[in-house]
């Protein structure tokens, strides 16, 4: 029994009341074998493609669309609604997963399941398709979406009709699909404006040594720059406004971000390597770059501790974690993030100010910052003559800040032999 028999068997009832699916469609081999099969299923087929900022001719995907027999396809240029409501939010919440992922796909997903729907609902499609594996996140991801903002039914072949890649590629030569069949890429590669990530291969195995062909955003360090570069960030209610670099002034987010990568990468900043807890229960070894994540949310941190109270710094590291969690889970859609993106906005309300970061050898470092905003005064804190700070004060201070935990541990540890 070939492919299409074997998966006209297992869905034949389950899908008879689906005549239009809208299918995420990159060009690549499993999103074109998808779209043959479900041609060959009898479903009217209708592509999208977004552009995040990921690399390459997208554009051109709408032709292996066409060549395919596909009648509709959609090209989204979702950059900026990518970086405004999605990446900016997550720079508010300092959003890096247990503390080395800058979350780059996991932002990426629910964007792309919020335009599956809106297409889906304007062309009245009863079901969305996407090419995740059962193996990773981006299941989850796009499933919740689709599942919080729509009724319609979610596809995902390479997952629920056991697609292989062997299997795949018998057919692409039986149907002689225009896809690179013939040799297996070593890596498989996400990305898009605030990342990339790099998978599969020699990468699977933790005890080797990531190879050098790995990379393409960032420079190793032995090809870096034998002098340092100086960026200035300017910030605004927590978000990047504006960026400096070699004097040139950069204002447009998509140009800021690229800017950003550009010459942080230039200076090996960016690399990630790291076990990582999967939300489907296993690790797996990550290797990504992102430079300009990596470069921002330090600057951000670092202007939120120049700024902020105490109180509010001690507890947003806590709801920064739960934010992380909750994004990399695929819980975009859930009100708890919906409401830690209010309270970031009204805790960021005036994290407003600049960092200088000093990109050198694969490090990125602050080596300055300036706000009107700051809670440091120089008065109080100089050592030197002249400071507002009354010394004599510090005793009273100190005696009443400890004499409960001095008292316990008289009583406790100190007790006189009876």
């Amino acid at each position: 029994m070939g492919l299409l028999e074997e998966i006209k068997k297992k869905t034949e009832d389950e899908y008879k009341n689906i005549n239009k699916v809208v299918l995420a469609f990159s060009g690549g081999l499993d999103t074109t074998i998808i779209a043959s099969l479900l041609l060959e299923l009898d479903k009217e087929v209708i592509t999208c493609t977004l552009d995040l900022g990921q690399k390459g001719k997208l554009k051109d995907i709408e032709e292996k669309s066409k060549n395919l027999g596909i009648k509709k396809h959609y090209f989204i240029d979702a950059k900026k609604e990518f970086v405004k409501e999605y990446i900016w939010p997550g720079v508010r919440a300092n959003a890096i997963y247990e503390g080395s992922y800058p979350l780059f796909t996991a932002f990426g997903r629910p964007l792309i399941a919020k335009k599956l729907v809106e297409i889906g609902k304007k062309e009245n499609a009863q079901a969305v398709c996407h090419g995740s594996t059962g193996k990773g996140n981006d299941q989850i991801r796009i499933d919740a979406g689709v599942s919080a903002l729509s009724s319609m039914k979610v596809i995902a072949p390479i997952r629920d009709w056991g697609l292989t890649r062997d299997a795949e590629i018998e057919y692409a030569l039986e149907q002689k699909l225009n896809v690179k069949v013939t040799k297996d890429k070593p890596y498989s590669i996400d990305e898009n404006l605030w990342g990339r990530s790099i998978e599969a291969g020699p990468i699977e195995n933790p005890e080797q040594v990531v190879p050098e062909d790995a990379y393409e955003w960032t420079k190793p360090i032995e090809q870096t720059p034998s002098q340092p570069e100086i960026i200035e960030i300017f910030f605004e209610n927590g978000v990047p406004k504006e960026i400096e670099i070699k004097g040139n002034t950069y204002k447009d987010e998509i140009e800021m971000i690229k800017g950003i990568s550009a010459i942080a990468g230039a200076h090996g900043v960016g690399r990630i390597e790291h076990m990582e807890d999967r939300i489907v229960g296993f690790k797996s070894r990550e290797v990504y770059e992102a430079p300009a994540a990596l470069v921002v949310l330090s600057a951000h941190k670092d202007l939120e501790k120049y700024i902020l109270t105490k109180d509010e710094l001690f507890h947003k590291v806590y709801l920064d974690n739960v934010y992380s969690t909750l994004v990399y889970e695929g819980k975009w859609y859930s009100p708890l993030r919906i409401a830690l993106d209010k309270f970031n906005h009204e805790v960021e309300s005036n994290v407003t100010g600049s960092v200088k970061m000093k990109l050198y050898k694969a490090n990125a470092s602050v080596v300055s910052r300036k706000s009107k905003n700051t809670l440091y005064d120089f008065n109080i804190a100089t050592y030197n003559k002249g400071s507002s700070f009354n010394q004599k004060e510090g005793g009273a201070f100190t005696k009443i800040w400890l004499m409960q935990y001095s008292t316990a541990y008289k009583m406790k540890y100190l007790k006189p032999n009876k």
